[in-house]
């Protein structure tokens, strides 16, 4: 799942967040200066920056400019209790990607960090995931392959090979697959990922070398290529 950096030093909200963002998968690094966000920032390329106006060393909005300048391109969602259009028109000059006033639901916040996520994927393109251990997706013939073998794909299987390709490296629960490849939640008894997860098996990982897709006892699933670790 995606790693955010939260700038923020109220200890309440830190803590309420970070909680609620975790439990949704999300991995959370948390700074309560701008000095120490602009370090963080610098050393890790985290897939959404959540930075607060008001710091109590450098104003998030001069973080956010400083971030900008050395080209850190993280989409950068700020959070101000001053929730006007003169501040908000200030925030997205200085970089920012999004805007959102005090108090706010964390549904909204949800909500907003999936949309950036979203647009980052699509500016991204798909090109950078379609080759692993392996495996090779052509996406305009929506076709597959791995070690030059064409694998005979229904539709659904190539969404959810695609969506693991994305996500390669990661443990994905159940939820999280049936969320993103069927977009609907399935009920605690259901075994249609299971079923899938299975039918996939057998056609990319069946009479090749080495297995790359895993279970995950106790979470979900993983496509890792582990033929090179020791």
């Amino acid at each position: 799942m995606a790693n955010i950096l939260f700038v923020e030093d109220d200890p309440q909200v830190v803590a309420f967040v970070a909680r609620g963002l975790k439990e949704h998968s999300y991995t959370v690094t948390t700074s309560t200066t701008g000095a120490a966000g602009i370090d963080e920032a610098m050393s890790f390329a985290f897939d959404v920056i959540i930075l607060d106006v008001m710091l109590p060393d450098i104003s998030g909005l001069e973080v956010c400019k400083l971030l900008r300048k050395r080209k850190i391109i993280s989409p950068v969602i700020m959070l101000s209790a001053l929730d006007n259009s003169a501040e908000k028109v200030e925030g997205l000059k200085a970089g920012a990607d999004d805007y959102l006033g005090k108090p706010f639901l964390f549904e909204e916040l949800l909500a907003r960090i999936e949309a950036q996520l979203r647009r980052m994927e699509f500016v991204k393109g798909v090109p950078e995931f379609q080759s692993y251990g392996g495996i090779t997706i052509n996406t305009d013939e929506k076709s597959a392959f791995r070690d030059d073998v064409k694998l005979e794909l229904s539709p659904l299987e190539y969404k959810l090979l695609l969506f693991l390709m994305r996500n390669r490296e990661k443990a994905l629960s159940r939820t999280l697959i049936a969320q993103s490849v069927w977009n609907v939640d399935f009920e605690s008894n259901t075994n249609t990922v299971d079923v899938y997860m299975n039918f996939l098996r057998k056609k990319i990982d069946r009479n090749f070398s080495h297995p790359l897709i895993h279970t995950i006892r106790g979470t979900g699933y993983m496509l890792k290529d582990t033929a090179h670790e020791s």
